[in-house]
């Protein structure tokens, strides 16, 4: 289909979106007025300043990775504090 295919038909109802269309749309904080996107309570998320964390992906034992989730919400934090005091007194090496 073509990308450029009017939305609505003769008698006005609208076709369905196809994903090229889906890839040919805008976010709304470069279509909108700032006015209308505070009206709207679009509030556009600014770059973050200072990370603090990296993104990896790592396995663990079924074991270890269960008792840190049976602690509840939060337990990657307690996980990442836990290896932090183990780092205080061990080589990583």
């Amino acid at each position: 289909m073509n990308p450029r295919a009017p939305l609505i038909d003769a008698d006005g109802e609208v076709r369905e979106l196809s994903a090229a269309d889906m890839r040919s749309f805008k976010p709304a904080t470069e279509v909108l007025s700032l006015e209308l996107q505070k009206t709207l309570g679009i509030s556009p998320r600014g770059p973050q300043k200072a990370p603090t964390k990296i993104a990896v992906t790592v396995r663990y034992s079924p074991d270890v990775l269960a008792a840190f989730k049976a602690t509840g919400a939060g337990w990657q934090t307690r996980m990442d504090a836990a290896l932090k005091d183990w780092l205080k007194t061990h080589s990583p090496a």
